[in-house]
């Protein structure tokens, strides 16, 4: 009888949370998301767009990604559904502060060791939230 080359079956059932490896590698990804958007120029627009302090930021979307990604709901135990794009409408956001939150996250999840795949499959989930969290054209 022929082996085959079969994953658990519990693979297939993984979460994002799980497959980048828990709580302290999505706080990584969250401190290097926003360690890039201070250091890096091409992300200006972006670092404009969130105040003088990245602080209470950094926390949110630490707590929020754990949530979204399968993990503990850490945002909505404290904040209730998370309602994105009202809690985003004072926001200017327009395809270049999309793009660049895209980009900027694409690249923490590179610079963090996020697996290709999962960080593929992510990246197109988040460019669809970023794109429907837009609230003027440009």
């Amino acid at each position: 009888m022929p082996t085959e080359d079969k994953q658990p079956a519990d693979a297939a059932l993984e979460t994002p949370y799980a497959a980048i490896g828990g709580e302290e590698r999505v706080h990584a990804l969250v401190e290097r998301f926003y360690d890039l958007m201070e250091l890096d120029p091409a992300y200006t627009e972006l670092r404009a767009a969130h105040g003088s302090t990245l602080q209470e930021a950094r926390q949110k979307l630490f707590w929020f990604l754990c949530g979204w990604l399968g993990g503990p709901d850490h945002y909505e135990s404290r904040f209730g559904h998370p309602r994105l794009r009202m809690r985003h409408m004072p926001f200017s956001i327009g395809i270049r502060e999309r793009d660049q939150w895209v980009a900027c996250m694409d690249q923490a999840m590179g610079d963090t060791g996020v697996p290709t795949a999962l960080r593929t499959r992510l990246r197109e989930s988040f460019m669809k939230t970023a794109d429907w969290m837009r609230n003027r054209g440009q």
